[in-house]
């Protein structure tokens, strides 16, 4: 396998690991300081969060590892666009929260980092 498949599935398994830990530092690690994230709210607006200010909310809300929430998360496709980009489609959930993200990653100083997330929101069972 290409050594930068390698590295782009490395730091997503890390971007998992922090959501479903509830561990910050993780997720900061792999996401650039400009980045942020991006859904369509019920209403149609567009709701864009600065990777900070997200950090700040996943420290204050209960992790999914520690409320005993069962972990299932998939990296569903891994597209080495070039030698500098990659786009990662993943599946992963907080139930009643199920979420479809779109990561889009650059190799920023020899080090894959995800620049963009745009994802939805399914609630089941609510």
């Amino acid at each position: 396998m290409n050594a930068d498949i390698k590295a782009v599935e490395a730091t997503v398994r890390t971007y998992l690991d922090g959501l479903y830990e509830g561990d910050a530092e993780k997720l900061a690690h792999v996401f650039h300081p400009t980045s942020a994230l991006t859904t369509a709210r019920d209403d149609g607006a567009i709701q864009i969060v600065q990777r900070d200010a997200w950090l700040d909310a996943v420290r204050t809300r209960p992790a999914p590892q520690a409320a005993g929430m069962q972990r299932d998360d998939h990296i569903l496709t891994i597209d080495l666009v070039g030698p500098t980009l990659a786009l990662v489609k993943v599946k992963c959930q907080m139930p009643p929260r199920y979420f479809t993200d779109l990561l889009s990653l650059l190799k920023i100083e020899s080090r894959w980092q995800i620049v963009q997330k745009v994802f939805m929101t399914e609630t089941r069972g609510a």
